[in-house]
């Protein structure tokens, strides 16, 4: 992979939340699935500007859905991870699979 095809932290965080979701991952439902499953809080302008950068680098694609069926209801981008995404996500996971091998966190010393 060309060093610009990496994946930092936060669009791997993104892009798995978007794969867990599948056909509901929009960016509140992102953004909720991140905090849930990571314990990090992000701003919803975060979620949305990296998958602005996914969508630009063509991990992630995103369709509109119906208007939600409430007085001034809006349309949801609801995205979907493409196959080049699936395959960052499988060099990611596997990298960091590799580079996890063997490690242990070293017992703290008492003072």
């Amino acid at each position: 992979m060309a060093k610009g095809d990496f994946l930092g932290e936060f669009e791997l965080c993104v892009l798995l939340a978007v794969s867990h979701l599948g056909d509901n991952a929009y960016g509140l439902a992102i953004r909720q699935t991140i905090a849930r499953r990571s314990g990090r809080e992000t701003a919803i302008g975060a979620v949305y500007a990296t998958l602005g950068r996914l969508q630009s680098k063509a991990l992630v694609t995103f369709t509109l859905s119906a208007p939600e069926p409430v007085a001034g209801g809006r349309a949801r981008k609801c995205f979907t991870v493409t196959a080049s995404g699936q395959r960052a996500l499988q060099h990611s996971t596997s990298m960091l699979t590799r580079m996890l091998a063997g490690w242990a966190p070293k017992p703290r010393r008492s003072s």
